[in-house]
C-alpha cells in the first residue's frame, strides 16, 4: 500500500492525539500546544518554543495541499520541490505531494542559489514551495527558473513573486483528494549528497517509501508508546525513513530546530523520548559535555530513553564504548544505507549485537548483501571488495542519467560504492568509500582504518585522513586533525600514538584543523583535498615521505 494509506489510518484511530512537535530552543516565543487556530492565516506567532500537530489535522494539512496543487494544474507524475528547514510544516507538505500523485523533490537546506536551480531543473520541477531562510536565494534566480510555474512560500509578509501558502491553503477542501496512488507509482526524487561530486537525482517508487518504513520498525521496535527525536534534515533520506517507523507505530515524535548537548538533553527529557537518531559529532559533543562537567545527567529525566541509534557515517568503536560506559543499560544499534537504497536500513547492527560495535552489520530486513570484486565475482570471506545490496528500496534510477545508473547497478542490484570485507561470523565491516581509497607505492591504505585509530586519542575531537600527491609512491596520507575544545596537542604527540599502527598506515602529515562534515554527518572529504593541495603547508614528518 501507499505510505499515504497509513497516514489516514493514523488519522482515524488516533485522531486527536500528538502526531509532531517542533522545539525551537534558541526562541523566547509561546508554547502553543494546540496550533490548530493558527493552520491557515499568515498571522500566526514567528518563533514560537514550541508548536504540536496531531494525526488528524496532519492528514487534513496533507490534503489541503494535495488540492492546492491539484486546483493549480498539478498532475500526476509532476514534480514539487520542498526547500524547508526542519518545521511542523514539512511533512503535511511532503504527504500533500504525494496525496496529489505528484512525486516530492526535497532539496539540502545549503544548496547556493545555484545549485537550486541546478537540481530544479535536473529533476523538472514546476512548483517550489520554500521557507522564509531561503527568499533571497529564491529570489536571486526567480527569473531563471524556466520550468517552475508556481512558487509559494511559507511564512509572513509573503514576497510579491510567490503566494503564501497559508492564505492559499484557506481556500482548499480537507477532504482526501480523488488520486489513485500504487505502490509502483512514483514518489519521489532525492538528490546524493555530493561528497563525491555534483548531486544526481534518485527516483524511487511508492514501494520502496514503504519497505523503508516495514524495514525501520523491523530494526527499532517502534510502540505507540515510543518517542523520536528527530534533529537531521528532512530533506535527506535518513531522518525521514527512520521517522517512517514513528508513522507505522502511529506514536509521537519531536523536531529539534538547533543541535547543542544541553537542548538534546533537555527535550529528551521535557518530552521524555526513547528513541534518538545521533550522528557522529552530536553523540562526541554529548560525551564531551559530560566529561566537561558541562551536563550534569541528574538534571535530566532519561529513565524512558531506551535506544540509541547512529549512521549516516562510519561509527568509531572507541564513540560507542565511551558510550556505553555513561549510558551503560541503553540500547544501540547502527544503521547502514544511501539514498539510493531509501536511506538507512539495508544493513543494520541490530540491537542484540553490541559485541560487534565496529561492524555495520548483517542484511536488513528484506535486504540481500554481498561483497564483489570488480568482475561482480563475490569474494571470500576476510577479502576486501565492494559492498552491493539488493530489495525492494533500491532506488528505480538516477532521474535523466542512463549512464550513471549504468555505473552503479548490475541487474537488481546496487553498487553502493563502499568497500567492506565480511567477517567469519557473517558481519559486514566497512573499510572504506572506493573513491576514498589512498594507494601508496602500490599498497592499498583505507583512511576509515585510521581514522578510527586516532578516534581513539583522548585529545582529538574528530579527524579526516586523506591522500595528497607524492612524486615517488603516487600518494601518502594526510590526517586532518581538529582537537577537542580547551585541550592543546602536538604532532609529536600524535606520532607517538600511531606507532602502534603498521609503518605503512602511519600519517605521513600531520594538520590541525575542523574537519568539516555536511548536515547529514559525512565528512566532505572534496572540501579538505580542494584545500590541502601540493602547494598546502602542512607540518611535515620528522622521516622523509622518501623513506
Amino acid at each position: 500500500m501507499p505510505i499515504t494509506d497509513i497516514l489516514e489510518r493514523n488519522a482515524s484511530l488516533y485522531g486527536e492525539e500528538t502526531a509532531i512537535v517542533e522545539i525551537n530552543p534558541e526562541k523566547n516565543g509561546p508554547r502553543i500546544d494546540d496550533w490548530t487556530e493558527y493552520a491557515l492565516v499568515e498571522t500566526a506567532p514567528e518563533d514560537p518554543y514550541r508548536r504540536e500537530l496531531s494525526w488528524e489535522d496532519f492528514d487534513r494539512r496533507a490534503n489541503r495541499f494535495a488540492h492546492l496543487l491539484l486546483a493549480n494544474g498539478v498532475k500526476k507524475g509532476d514534480k514539487v520541490g520542498i526547500l524547508l528547514m526542519n518545521c511542523l510544516e514539512w511533512l503535511p507538505i511532503y504527504f500533500g505531494t504525494l496525496k496529489a500523485g505528484a512525486l516530492a523533490v526535497p532539496l539540502n537546506y545549503r544548496y547556493t542559489s545555484d545549485e537550486i536551480k541546478y537540481c530544479l531543473d535536473l529533476a523538472d520541477v514546476s512548483v517550489l514551495i520554500f521557507g522564509r531562510e531561503f527568499l533571497e536565494r529564491v529570489e536571486a534566480i526567480k527569473d531563471e527558473m524556466p520550468k517552475v510555474k508556481k512558487l509559494y512560500y511559507v511564512g509572513s509578509v509573503c514576497p510579491d513573486f510567490a503566494d503564501s501558502y497559508y492564505q492559499m491553503m484557506s481556500f482548499c477542501s480537507s477532504r482526501k483528494p480523488r488520486v489513485e496512488i500504487t505502490d509502483e507509482d512514483y514518489a519521489a526524487i532525492y538528490f546524493s549528497s555530493g561528497t563525491t561530486g555534483f548531486p544526481k537525482a534518485i527516483l524511487h517508487k511508492h514501494k520502496a517509501l514503504m519497505h523503508s518504513a516495514a524495514c525501520e520498525q523491523a530494526h527499532h521496535q517502534q510502540s505507540r508508546e515510543d518517542c523520536f527525536l528527530c534533529m537531521p534534515p528532512l530533506y535527506h533520506t535518513g531522518a525521514k525513513m527512520h521517522w517512517f517507523g514513528s508513522l507505522l507505530a502511529g506514536s509521537k515524535a519531536v523536531l529539534l530546530r538547533g543541535i547543542s548537548p544541553q537542548w538534546i538533553m533537555q527535550v529528551i527529557s521535557e518530552e521524555k523520548c526513547s528513541i534518538v537518531w545521533l550522528l557522529v559529532p552530536w553523540a562526541q559533543d554529548i560525551l564531551d559535555a559530560i566529561d566537561s562537567g558541562k551536563i550534569t545527567l541528574s538534571d535530566y529525566e532519561l529513565a524512558q530513553w531506551r535506544l540509541m541509534h547512529i549512521g549516516a557515517q562510519p561509527v568509531p568503536p572507541s564513540l560507542i564504548h565511551r558510550w556505553q560506559k555513561i549510558f551503560p543499560g541503553q540500547q544501540y544499534d547502527t544503521n547502514y544505507g544511501l539514498s539510493e537504497s531509501i536511506g538507512p536500513g539495508c544493513v543494520h547492527l541490530g540491537m542484540e549485537n553490541i559485541h560487534k560495535v565496529g561492524a555495520i552489520g548483517v542484511s536488513g530486513y528484506g535486504w540481500e548483501t554481498k561483497v564483489v570484486d570488480g568482475a561482480f565475482n563475490e569474494v571470500p570471506n576476510g577479502d576486501v571488495g565492494e559492498l552491493a545490496v539488493k530489495g525492494p528500496g533500491v532506488m528505480t534510477c538516477y532521474y535523466k542519467d542512463e549512464k550513471a545508473t549504468a555505473d552503479v547497478m548490475r541487474g537488481d542490484w546496487l553498487l553502493t560504492g563502499d568497500m567492506a570485507r565480511i567477517d567469519e561470523d557473517g558481519f559486514i565491516w566497512l573499510v572504506d568509500r572506493a573513491k576514498d581509497v589512498i594507494i601508496t607505492g602500490g599498497e592499498n591504505i583505507y583512511p576509515v582504518q585510521i581514522e578510527d585509530f586516532l578516534r581513539a586519542y583522548d585529545k582529538i575531537k574528530d579527524v579526516a585522513v586523506i591522500g595528497r600527491p607524492n612524486a615517488r609512491l603516487g600518494e601518502i596520507t594526510a590526517a586532518i586533525i581538529e582537537i577537542k575544545e580547551g585541550m592543546t596537542c602536538t604532532e609529536e604527540e600524535i606520532r607517538e600514538f600511531c606507532m602502534d599502527l603498521p609503518r605503512y598506515k602511519r600519517p605521513r602529515e600531520i594538520i590541525f584543523d575542523v574537519v568539516p562534515r555536511n548536515p547529514t554527518g559525512k565528512i566532505e572529504k572534496p572540501k579538505l583535498r580542494q584545500k590541502y593541495g601540493s602547494h598546502a603547508i602542512v607540518a611535515q614528518q620528522t622521516n622523509s615521505a622518501n623513506d
